[in-house]
């Protein structure tokens, strides 16, 4: 059986590592922001003895007057048209609980879904006994927020046929203030595979199908084994977003291709060793830098 041994290396400082553009105003709770009285109080602050005071740690974002703290780690606060991946806990009256990385359960509607082949019409008591049927406890579903309540609970609606039930394929949960909010957050790589990069810090990775499935409705899940071919590309691109959540740099379409393919040389494997993981994702954040310019 072989064995690999490590060395213990000497920790780097974040700042040798992390390009110019990155540096930012970070604070931890208790911090003076600012001692101004013209600024208004956004999120994560408040005002103590005339001083704006941060509650969390983050990154200070100003716009205008307005100061507001973005926590680097934090569940998911829901906005209205945000993408989301979930997962189905619990399946109650006329609606389905639905965990998605925020304080409190999301809710889906019965009447927020299209019915099975896209039937236009109210929804009846046969419907409502046929829920367990649509969607059970355990299912992945991709939605996109419709509302969000005065408590923070977020109502979520698949009334378009790209949201629905989630086949095969692999989940990576990750901070949500890593994803970059987009035009769009389904993305198919020409690597052979296509992810879905939630607003909520669910990230679903799975193969690209080969036609749409336009009369499913969302609800039927294909099941067909998935190729050796294409669960290798399944499985690189999990490792390489977990290198980049790991070097703490955003997720988009662009900065998950280029780490794949700074990744190639390497086994799928090694990707969770230390020292790739940083070669890797510095490499992929040179040519981000030589991109923008």
């Amino acid at each position: 059986m072989a064995v690999e041994m490590r060395l213990p290396v000497a920790r780097k400082l974040l700042s040798e590592s992390v390009g110019r553009d990155t540096k930012k105003h970070l604070v931890v709770p208790g911090d003076t922001i600012t001692t101004d009285t013209g600024f208004m109080r956004g999120h994560g602050t408040y005002m103590g003895e005339e001083k704006l005071i941060a509650s969390v740690a983050g990154s200070v974002e100003r716009v205008n007057k307005l100061i507001c703290v973005k926590a680097l780690k934090t569940r998911y606060n829901g906005e209205v048209g945000d993408i989301v991946v979930g997962r189905i806990t619990e399946v109650q009256q006329k609606r389905w609980k639905v965990e998605t990385n925020s304080r409190l359960d999301s809710v889906l509607l019965l009447s927020s879904m299209n019915l099975p082949g896209g039937e236009l019409r109210r929804r009846s008591a046969e419907d409502e006994l046929a829920m367990r049927g649509f969607l059970q406890e355990g299912d992945l579903i991709s939605a996109e927020v419709q509302a969000v309540f005065s408590d923070g609970a977020v109502s979520l609606h698949t009334r378009s046929l790209k949201y629905g039930k989630l086949g095969q394929g692999v989940l990576v949960q990750v901070s949500p203030s890593l994803v970059k909010r987009q035009k769009t957050h389904f993305h198919d790589l020409p690597c052979g595979a296509s992810v879905i990069l939630g607003n909520n810090g669910f990230i679903w990775i799975y193969p690209t199908p080969e036609h749409k499935e336009e009369d499913a409705g969302g609800f039927t899940a294909n099941l067909e084994p998935v190729s050796l071919a294409d669960r290798e590309v399944i499985s690189r691109l999990r490792n390489c977003i977990v290198s980049l959540v790991t070097q703490r740099m955003m997720l988009y379409d662009t900065s998950i291709l280029y780490c794949y393919e700074a990744s190639l040389p390497h086994q799928i494997k090694d990707l969770l060793k230390p020292e790739i993981m940083e070669e890797v994702v510095m490499e992929t954040r040179q040519r981000l830098l030589e991109q923008e310019g």
